[in-house]
């Protein structure tokens, strides 16, 4: 396949992939590095469909097939049976609107700005871990930074974004004492917790990954630009969407199983009864990677959500370093020095030593399928702007119809607001009454 079949030059895709830290080597090699790029534009993280075209015919096959115009029928056989009839055409109704070549060069060009690396399976520095994800897998990451660190032992601190005093001191006190060992501190950037737990690893001089929802370019909260920025210099920084993608609820979400996945456990340090926190244990107790949680005082609201997993799932109670060190790496720490219980090193040289055991633990808990098409709708929908229903099936990922009928419910819930052209936005009472001009489309379809 020559990178004709892309619709862009050769020549072109070559600088392209140079410019992300990716020298093309063969014609090969750049095929699958565009497919891989391309399926990043056009597919919402974690979608289970790719997965199964990437354990199948393979992801440039696939792409090639996508841009040639393959019926539901064709996406079948590619992915050996595995993908439905309904499934593969309901797949193709999501992946369509966002066939567009001018987004995958835009992606790349913006990538390339910010020096964000392209990194595939391929690479000496992918993390291996993250096949635990199944069909889920991410298929190319980008990275900011260091990385290497991405191979590294790592345990994720997460929690509260609306942390208290007792969450941030515990955060920084068990990144400080993972930093003393040399294993990397895994989190989302975030404020609260996350944040916490990022500034205590810099400030030990040890190791830390941010995990982005957006793009490697959106460095977001805004709030924490700088901390990002230090992260960049000193550990890294990780998306698995293009580079100028927004973050959204939908990808903060699928965001979280890679936190979770790229570390040895994960350790919820304060969380409130509805935080996001949560979800990432639930990514952990699905794929089977050790989750540890930090209990709270019974009075705290913050702690209610930590003190429900304790409670109902198979969940480690966290009150030292040692505690995270067992549920790690299967390794008790000697002696202590301090009433916080800090211990003497340990060997962690052969860090992972649970990662048989956990991909044992995931097989078979994976399952096809996204999340709520009206939440994915709700967080593409623009409350200063009207959009169509096609610019809201690309935004989000979805088919026309699923969006249609997303919009509907939204539309019943005051969510969503329709103007008389048939344009949507988010409510807001200082537009209503505003029609809209029909909008053009933006860029060439991939197709010829």
């Amino acid at each position: 396949m020559s990178g004709g079949a892309w619709r862009i030059p050769d020549a072109r895709l070559d600088a392209l992939l140079e410019g992300v830290g990716r020298p093309v080597g063969s014609a090969d090699e750049r095929d699958d590095l565009i497919a891989r790029a391309l399926w990043h534009v056009v597919a919402e993280p974690g979608d289970a469909a790719v997965g199964a075209l990437a354990d199948g015919a393979g992801l440039a096959p696939s792409a090639r097939a996508l841009v040639d115009g393959a019926d539901p029928g064709a996406l079948m056989r590619l992915s050996r049976g595995d993908l439905s009839a309904e499934a593969a055409a309901t797949a193709l109704r999501r992946w369509t609107p966002r066939l567009r070549a001018d987004d995958v060069v835009r992606a790349l060009e913006i990538a390339a700005r910010v020096d964000a690396r392209m990194l595939a399976p391929d690479d000496d520095a992918w993390p291996d871990d993250l096949a635990i994800l199944g069909p889920h897998r991410p298929h190319l990451l980008w990275v900011r930074g260091n990385a290497e660190l991405l191979r590294g032992p790592g345990v994720a601190l997460v929690g509260a974004r609306a942390a208290t005093g007792y969450g941030e001191h515990v955060a920084m006190e068990l990144a400080a004492g993972l930093c003393s060992r040399d294993i990397v501190v895994v989190s989302g950037g975030a404020y609260g917790i996350d944040g916490a737990a990022h500034r205590a690893a810099l400030a030990g001089q040890g190791d830390t990954i941010a995990v982005l929802a957006g793009g490697a370019d959106r460095l977001y909260p805004s709030g924490h630009d700088a901390l990002l920025r230090r992260i960049i210099e000193r550990g890294a920084v990780v998306s698995e969407t293009p580079a100028g993608t927004p973050p959204t609820r939908w990808r903060f979400l699928q965001r979280n199983r890679l936190i979770a996945a790229l570390s040895e456990a994960v350790v919820v340090v304060e969380a409130g009864h509805r935080s996001g926190a949560l979800n990432t244990a639930h990514h952990a107790a699905t794929a089977g990677i050790p989750l540890g949680i930090v209990p709270g005082p019974i009075t705290s609201a913050a702690s209610a959500g930590c003190h429900r997993l304790l409670r109902e799932a198979a969940a480690q109670c966290i009150t030292s370093i040692g505690d995270i060190i067992e549920l790690a790496f299967g390794g008790l720490e000697q002696g202590t020095d301090d009433a916080r219980l800090r211990f003497d090193a340990v060997d962690i040289g052969g860090a992972g030593t649970n990662r048989a055991a956990r991909k044992e633990a995931a097989g078979g808990r994976h399952e096809r399928g996204g999340g709520s098409s009206a939440t994915r709708v709700a967080d593409a929908l623009r409350p200063r702007r009207w959009q169509s229903v096609d610019e809201l099936a690309r935004a989000s990922g979805l088919s026309v119809a699923d969006v249609q009928a997303a919009l509907g419910l939204l539309q019943f819930d005051d969510r969503a607001v329709e103007s008389e052209s048939g344009h949507w936005r988010r409510p807001s009472p200082k537009q209503q009454g505003h029609t809209p001009e029909t909008p053009s489309p933006k860029g060439g379809s991939m197709r010829a």
